[in-house]
Formats: structure tokens, sequence, C-alpha cells
């Protein structure tokens, strides 16, 4: 595969698009938390978040298919096959792959059950969703324990970054399931003039 791409542009096209798929993936987390909290503006209403999640995260799926497919075309790489299916089994930094494999793994798990929401039921899809708040801190520890350039400042910068983001969303949706129970209590209501 040498000849037709050097193995030097496809180490570059691994690396970019690994860390794209991480920035893909955390702005996913962060619009299905939104989702989840039907969250809104007036110049941005719901189904524009819906849709924004989707498809972000149909992009992430296609830049982790070629951050995948161009490490193991890499003649230089030493990441093979059986070590993209099958965690934990490779040589070189066995733990920050495997992770990787873990993470799509999870990943793969998302978008099955996403395609077919309609014949497995609500349920059952939601049950496996929740899944994604494992993938995502799954794939942020392969790309820092795997990644070539994880030591780089701006690399720490994309990662902190992708935290911060997560984090906050994960705060905000939390904080509001705190509030919400005391919020639902049911109101008195009182009329000008009635005693009670």
């Amino acid at each position: 595969m040498g000849t037709l791409i050097p193995d030097a542009t496809l180490w570059y096209i691994a690396r970019g698009t690994g860390f794209v798929a991480v920035v893909l993936l955390t702005v996913s987390v962060t619009l299905g938390i939104l989702t989840t909290m039907r969250w809104s503006a007036p110049r941005w209403p719901r189904f524009v978040t819906a849709a924004l999640h989707k498809n972000i995260s149909l992009l992430a799926v296609v830049f982790l298919a070629t951050h995948i497919a161009t490490t193991l075309l890499d003649s230089v790489s030493p990441v093979h096959l059986l070590n993209a299916i099958v965690p934990f089994t490779g040589a070189y930094r066995p733990l920050g792959i495997g992770l990787g494999v873990v993470a799509v793994d999870l990943l793969a798990a998302l978008v099955i059950t996403s395609l077919l929401r309609r014949r497995i039921g609500y349920r059952v899809w939601r049950a496996v969703h929740w899944s994604a708040y494992a993938c995502w801190p799954v794939a942020m520890l392969h790309g820092l324990s795997s990644g070539t350039d994880a030591g780089a400042p701006w690399a720490r910068t994309v990662y902190l970054s992708c935290a911060a983001l997560v984090l906050a969303g994960v705060g905000w949706r939390v904080t509001t399931a705190i509030v919400a129970p005391e919020s639902a209590s049911p109101r008195r209501i009182t009329y000008p003039g009635v005693a009670r």
C-alpha cells in the first residue's frame, strides 16, 4: 500500500482523523446531553439540536473508520487487524490500543441500536445508549495513552477542552436533575381574597 499512499501520509491522516473523531465525539455527547434535557432557545429549536447530534455522530463514525483504516494500512504501524478487533492483544501499547477497540465496540453498539431503534424498542435503545457515557472517556483514554502527540501542548489543550465541555454538560444535567424534583412539587394556588 505504501506505493499508492506513502506511509508518512497515512500516519498523518491517522493522527489527524483520530483527533477530529475525539472532538466530534465530544460535541456529539454534549449535544446528546442537551437533547435529553430538551434544551432549546428562541433561535435554536430542539429539533436542530437532535438533528445536529445525529449528523455529528455519523460524521464521528466516518472519521473513526478513516482513523482505523489508515492505521491498519500503514505498513510501519505496529497495529494489526487482530489488534483492532480483539482488545488488549497487541504488543504495541496494548492498554491504549485495547481501550480504543473497546471504545469502537461501544460506539458500534450505539450506531447499530440507533439504526434498529424502531425494531428493538425505546427501552432497549435507551439502555444501550447509556454506554455513550462510557464510550467517550474510554476514547479519551485511548488517545492519551496511545497517541503519539498526546504529550504535546496543543494535544493537551484539545483533550482538556473536550473534557471541560463534556464535564460542563454532565454537571448541568446532574444539577438540573437534582433541582427538577423540587420544582416539580405541586404548587399551591392562591386566589386573591380567599383565605387558606
